[in-house]
């Protein structure tokens, strides 16, 4: 579960560096007035440097930083990055709905999809050409998950739930968590495909210069 908000944290952003930032801010000044002996001037400088230097070394991960995109086409890694960035809401959502729930295996099947969801932006990012390969999968089935995930969790919350609607959609979830292993995988397919059509090459190529 930490390993997910983690990657969450690193997709999608949020203000927990702005929130550190700040209370080490508030926590040197009065420190260095008060206890160093510093003039509050001095001391609110400093804390005033600390603040801005935590903000910009904890800042989230930007989408693609590093990425060359001379290579990869800047028309590609536009589209993954207004892919993901359509999708991160739903992903949030998804993520933030198993907290919800309490059905200890529901909420671990919602766990679960918000995982594969945050390794399929993993993987979009580490090869932006994929993007197209999940298209569906981000516009469709991960914001239909977060709606499927936050309506149990609304007929959980009820006095007298209604049961029989509560298993159809924990048929729908146990569904589109097949779904959303297909899509996963179909990105690990497309480098199959292409080791698959490198060794063809290879192959070829060893027995035109060496006979075998």
């Amino acid at each position: 579960m930490a390993t997910t908000r983690t990657a969450m944290r690193n997709w999608f952003g949020n203000d927990w560096n702005w929130i550190v930032a700040g209370l080490a801010a508030a926590i040197i000044v009065p420190v260095l007035s008060f206890f160093a002996k510093m003039p509050l001037w001095i001391a609110a400088v400093i804390g005033l440097l600390v603040f801005a230097g935590l903000i910009f070394a904890l800042s989230p991960r930007r989408l693609f930083e590093g990425l060359d995109a001379k290579a990869v086409g800047k028309g590609r890694l536009d589209f993954a990055r207004d892919l993901l960035n359509a999708a991160a809401p739903a992903a949030q959502r998804l993520e933030a709905s198993a907290d919800h729930i309490a059905n200890k295996e529901t909420a671990k099947r919602v766990r679960h999809l918000a995982e594969i969801a945050a390794d399929v932006f993993a993987k979009v990012e580490a090869s932006p050409e994929s993007a197209g390969t999940v298209r569906r999968f981000l516009s469709y089935y991960l914001p239909r998950a977060a709606e499927v995930a936050e309506g149990f969790a609304t007929l959980e919350a009820k006095r007298v739930p209604d049961r029989k609607r509560l298993q159809d959609v924990e048929l729908v979830l146990t569904k589109l968590e097949d779904a959303f292993v297909h899509y996963s995988d179909s990105l690990v397919d497309d480098r199959l495909d292409t080791l698959d059509t490198e060794l063809r090459l290879i192959q070829a190529s060893l027995k035109e210069d060496i006979g075998r």
